[in-house]
């Protein structure tokens, strides 16, 4: 049975101590493939480095909407230096833009930036056909229009997902792969089973978002992407099927999503 965490990141420092250990250990354990997921210029290039490093990591580039720059003028700037790794990407390790979107629960007072800055990477992920990988939060009807106003080529992934019913409907009518990570697991999460059971099989991708978001019962220690097994037995007892079921279909999701990567 194999896994595939479609989104982690390796390169936040509570992994500074023991990075490698932990990924031989990963591996080791059955967690075939994952991504390791940029939010800023710095974190997009270690996860660049860190695939070139490791031929089961891939990486994942772009600037959040909680890293924008305090002004217009630094998007640019920010938007050309992903765009750089990209270009120079000649192992094809980048296998999307991310994570880009919206976010008005820590952002309240800069959103027309936030949106230039998701606008600009979409166009980039266009550029050089690549899918895009999508935080939102507190954010639906802003992040929906601006995927409508700005439709992406090689379609994306709304990762972490809310569990939001009108972003689910909508988000599966653009086309995207919804994306359930540990909060589904959460003993007081609304509309789990619901929202999970909305989602088609062939639409669905696993995450940890490591090391943040523990599923249970291991919620409040740090994440790895050895849990991302916890996310697909709770989405199997949801929808009442078997764990490799979810297992082989999600690790299929991400092979099609993510096209860059080799199926060998």
């Amino acid at each position: 049975m194999e896994f595939f965490d479609s989104h982690s990141h390796y390169n936040d420092d509570k992994f500074d101590e023991d990075r490698e250990e932990l990924i031989r250990k990963t591996k080791e354990e059955g967690i075939s493939r994952w991504n390791c997921v940029g939010y800023d210029v710095e974190s997009s290039r270690f996860s660049v480095d860190l695939a070139r490093k490791y031929p089961f990591i891939y990486a994942i580039c772009g600037v959040s909407p909680n890293d924008v720059p305090d002004g217009l003028e630094g998007i640019d700037t920010m938007v050309e230096q992903i765009r750089e790794l990209i270009v120079q990407d000649d192992k094809k390790r980048i296998v999307a833009v991310g994570e880009i979107g919206l976010d008005y629960y820590w952002n309240k007072e800069n959103k027309e930036i936030q949106k230039r800055l998701f606008e600009r990477q979409i166009e980039m992920a266009n550029d050089y056909r690549l899918p895009i990988v999508i935080h939102t939060r507190e954010a639906v009807e802003d992040t929906l229009t601006m995927l409508k106003e700005h439709p992406v080529e090689k379609r994306g992934v709304f990762h972490c997902c809310p569990l939001n019913r009108e972003l689910v409907k909508e988000a599966l009518k653009l086309d995207f792969f919804i994306s359930f990570a540990g909060p589904i697991t959460f003993k007081n999460a609304k509309n789990a089973e619901e929202i999970v059971k909305m989602v088609p099989m062939n639409r669905m991708l696993i995450e940890t978002d490591s090391p943040y978001l523990a599923p249970e019962p291991k919620r409040g220690s740090r994440n790895d992407s050895r849990n991302v097994r916890l996310v697909a037995q709770k989405i199997a007892d949801f929808k009442g099927i078997s764990l490799e079921e979810v297992a082989e279909q999600s690790y299929r999701n991400a092979l099609t999503i993510f096209g860059k990567i080799s199926q060998k």
